[in-house]
Formats: structure tokens, C-alpha cells, sequence
């Protein structure tokens, strides 16, 4: 691993390896070094927009390694934990404090492909479920271009858990009451 491999703890081996994988993709193609911090995510979307998108295969690569960086960004900044149970790396699962869950390759490759269709969302415990539902649905709209960055989704991600994370408190407050 490089000198900038994802922290050790909380960051399972092959989460790092596709991470790093993503690092070197970006430097070799564009000359700037990931950091694993919010301020190299706009690198990251410059790289992605240049990736061809012909080789099924390459694609996939692509999207589980920046899927790695990008939920390793995360992780760094919001805490959580990974789930690696699906096997596959495109389906590796961030899960943050309070439940809310995302599929970090998955919200890569509807970033590649551009398609909204393909795009999973997010997840949440499902007594949560209705919180974040009405959270996204007063966000405004934005550009297409705006909404496949992964600065606007780690945006959106810590609005989401800062909701439910109050909310959550909110209940444990009017439970012990």
C-alpha cells in the first residue's frame, strides 16, 4: 500500500487495495494524488468523466475502485463500517452511524454510465425510512452534471445523517421521557 492507503482501522483490506487502485488510476491518467479528503473528490469526478465507457469489464473495475476511494472518503469523514458480506466489490456496502447505508461502486457506475436508473439510492433502518424520504424529497432539484459529483453526494450523505442522526435523538429523548 502507498503512503496514502485508507486508515488501517475500519478499513478491511480489500477496501483499501480497490482504494488504492483508484488512487493510481487518477494519478497516472490525470498527475493529481488522491488524498482520501472531500477536497480531491472534484479530481475524482474529472477522472471519471474521461473513463470510455465501451469495456463492460473496465467499467466495473473502475467503479469498484473509486467506489473504494469514494466510500473510504466517507467512511474518514462520517465514521461507519464496511459490509463486505455481498462478495462482490461492486456491491460493498457503507454503513454509517445511525444505519443510513450506501453502495459506493454502485453510485459510481450510475455516475459512469450517467444513468439515474441505475443508481440504488441510499438505504436506512426502515423505522427511518420515512425521515429520509422526507429529507431528500425537500432537497431541491439540481443539474444532472451536479448531481452524479461525488462532492454533491458526500454533501447530500452528511445533510442525510445529520437528519437522521437528530431524529434519532430526538426519539431516544421522548422515549426516556
Amino acid at each position: 500500500m502507498s503512503d496514502l492507503a485508507p486508515e488501517p482501522e475500519g478499513c478491511p483490506e480489500q477496501v483499501g487495495d480497490y482504494a488504492a487502485k483508484a488512487v493510481d488510476f487518477v494519478t497516472r491518467s490525470v498527475g493529481i494524488t488522491l488524498e482520501y479528503d472531500s477536497e480531491t473528490l472534484p479530481v475524482l469526478d474529472h477522472y471519471l468523466a474521461t473513463v470510455p465507457r465501451g469495456d463492460v469489464h473496465s467499467t466495473a473495475l473502475v467503479a469498484a475502485a473509486a467506489g473504494a476511494y469514494f466510500g473510504e472518503v466517507v467512511r474518514r469523514r462520517l465514521g461507519g463500517r464496511w459490509d463486505l458480506s455481498a462478495g462482490d466489490p461492486g456491491a460493498w456496502k457503507l454503513v454509517l452511524p445511525g444505519g443510513l447505508s450506501i453502495l459506493p461502486a454502485a453510485w459510481v457506475l450510475a455516475t459512469l454510465l450517467r444513468d439515474d436508473e441505475q443508481d440504488p439510492g441510499l438505504d436506512a433502518p426502515p423505522a427511518m425510512r420515512p425521515v429520509l424520504e422526507e429529507a431528500l424529497a425537500n432537497m431541491a432539484d439540481v443539474a444532472q452534471e451536479t448531481y452524479f459529483s461525488m462532492g454533491f453526494r458526500l454533501d447530500t450523505l452528511e445533510h442525510l445523517q445529520s437528519v437522521l442522526l437528530a431524529t434519532a435523538a430526538d426519539r431516544a429523548g421522548a422515549d426516556r421521557n
